[in-house]
């Protein structure tokens, strides 16, 4: 593959001039002493690949022994183990898998948030699947509750493609996705970047609201910064991933970092640098930086990795890197980032560990969380 096709397969077209137009403009500085934010949100599907129900609970297993021995060898600077994101796809609904992951969750090792693949869909037959999948999900003590006790719930969606955003409209089918998603209950969504897909944004490197029509496709792309002093309550918050354009020594001169942790491209000091030098943050808070990176750890090869020396080598390199930087290391939940995104937007200062439950408390399943 030439350069030109790597970037056009990266959609460099879609948000590369807005990533140059912002590193050339006037941007605010890491403050000494600022605090990374920290959520690995996987896109956790046990049935990825189309292997069966044994070979899924084998992975399952994997995790559920696995991910606290990795964990319990690094903490942040709050004493606490990395927490990790479990975004599971509804369509594979397994009781006893959401009751191993309540475990960890319990154990205090991470949360479990919404994903979903689904085609050809229309507004009625969405809102009946997420509604069924988040009764089952939530049975299991995943999902926060709001004060009415509704469940909540963060969203990742399946192939990229939130309000019918493919150019061919593969893939979902509901232009009016995201205020559908708000009524059922999804307070924010984790979903980009979008590396290889044409649903990738304009825009990158943001925790934004969406504005305008809401019920229009790809409502996503009329984005207004999330900034100290203001917010919404009648629609979801976006929470982007780091996007860069990065020079390499390779046959391809050009890297296109768009947070994606896998086996063959783990975390490294060098991308550890370059997703917090892109000063993800809510517009007047530049010291809370936050870093949301994504994989999709069920599959085998993802998952000995993640759960061995690669997953090891990331957390050294946060742990390296924050460290000569003088910055603050804290490994957080989707749930927490957004509370601490919020809490920003009303104002709050100083410490963002004081906000992990600013607006949303821990679900059922994290309220007798056993470790740090």
């Amino acid at each position: 593959m030439g350069l030109a096709s790597y970037l056009r397969q990266k959609q460099l077209h879609r948000w590369g001039p807005a990533w140059l137009r912002e590193r050339a403009g006037a941007r605010e500085p890491i403050p000494p002493g600022a605090h990374v934010l920290f959520a690995f949100c996987d896109h956790w599907e046990p049935l990825h690949e189309g292997v069966g129900d044994e070979h899924a609970d084998r992975r399952v297993e994997a995790w559920a022994q696995g991910y606290p021995k990795l964990a319990d060898r690094f903490v942040d600077d709050r004493g606490r183990h990395p927490r990790h994101s479990f975004f599971f796809p509804g369509e594979q609904y397994r009781a006893r898998w959401l009751d191993r992951l309540a475990e960890l969750s319990r154990a205090g090792y991470g949360e479990v948030e919404l994903h979903l693949h689904h085609d050809g869909d229309d507004r009625e037959s969405l809102r009946a699947d997420i509604e069924r999948y988040v009764a089952q999900i939530a049975a299991h003590g995943h999902f926060p509750r709001d004060e009415g006790g509704r469940p909540r719930y963060a969203f990742i969606h399946g192939n990229w493609c939130v309000a019918n955003s493919r150019d061919d409209g593969r893939y979902c089918g509901v232009d009016d996705e995201i205020p559908l998603l708000f009524d059922t209950g999804c307070y924010a969504d984790f979903t980009f970047p979008a590396p290889d897909s044409d649903a990738q944004p304009s825009h990158v490197n943001r925790v934004f609201w969406p504005v305008g029509e809401l019920a229009r496709r790809r409502a996503y792309e009329r984005a207004e910064r999330a900034r100290v002093g203001r917010s919404y309550d009648d629609r979801i918050l976006f929470i982007e991933g780091p996007s860069a354009l990065a020079l390499r020594r390779a046959k391809l001169p050009l890297r296109i970092e768009a947070s994606a942790v896998t086996a063959h491209d783990p975390g490294t000091r060098a991308r550890v640098e370059s997703w917090i030098d892109q000063r993800i943050s809510v517009e007047g808070r530049p010291e809370w930086i936050f870093v949301k990176v994504h994989t999709h750890g069920a599959p085998d090869a993802q998952a000995a990795s993640l759960l061995g020396e690669g997953g090891a080598s990331l957390h050294e390199a946060l742990r390296a890197v924050t460290r000569e930087r003088g910055l603050e290391l804290h490994y957080v939940s989707a749930r927490e980032m957004y509370n601490v995104a919020m809490a920003a937007m009303d104002g709050a200062t100083g410490d963002p560990a004081e906000y992990y439950d600013h607006r949303l408390p821990k679900p059922p399943a994290a309220s007798a969380e056993a470790s740090p």
